[in-house]
């Protein structure tokens, strides 16, 4: 098991949380992760990472799996101007590579917002780590266990 992975586990065990962890081998998009654990589209909680303009720092949007990051509404609830992260600030930042990014566990704080509809699915399913895992969650303990503020953001 890799050490993301072992993170995220970590992380939603030490919130009472008891993982449900699968493998989705190579999904490369929210459409066939969903396939792959037998879900909508939208319980897929992509994790969308930017590079906050004044302060360098990353910052996380969650959205349904079918929706699509604003750039201009993501500055706005973000209250700075938002550009892209690359791979090498995801990494140091949350420690997840691109393609794995977990919504929790990462090596440093982050400021995060949740699109609200998220929200209207008792379970959603995000990255566990890795670009192959995902767990599920309830939309509530999300919301909960990182911190976002709900906020809508997409297009």
């Amino acid at each position: 098991m890799s050490k993301s992975l072992k993170r995220v586990r970590a992380a939603l065990e030490a919130a009472g949380v008891t993982p449900e962890i699968r493998e989705v081998g190579q999904a490369r998009t929210a459409q066939e992760a969903a396939d792959s654990v037998g879900c909508e589209v939208d319980q897929i909680a992509k994790s969308i990472i930017f590079r906050a303009e004044r302060s360098g720092d990353a910052v996380l949007f969650l959205t349904a799996g079918g929706n699509r990051v604003c750039d201009a509404l993501a500055s706005d609830c973000a209250g700075e101007p938002l550009g892209k992260a690359d791979a090498a600030l995801i990494r140091e930042q949350t420690g997840f590579a691109i393609g794995g990014v977990a919504p929790l566990g990462h090596l440093s704080p982050i400021r995060a917002w949740l699109d609200p509809r998220l929200l209207e699915f008792d379970t959603v399913w995000a990255a566990a780590g890795t670009p192959r895992h995902v767990f599920a969650i309830s939309s509530a303990s999300l919301v909960a266990l990182t911190g976002a503020q709900v906020a809508g953001f997409t297009e």
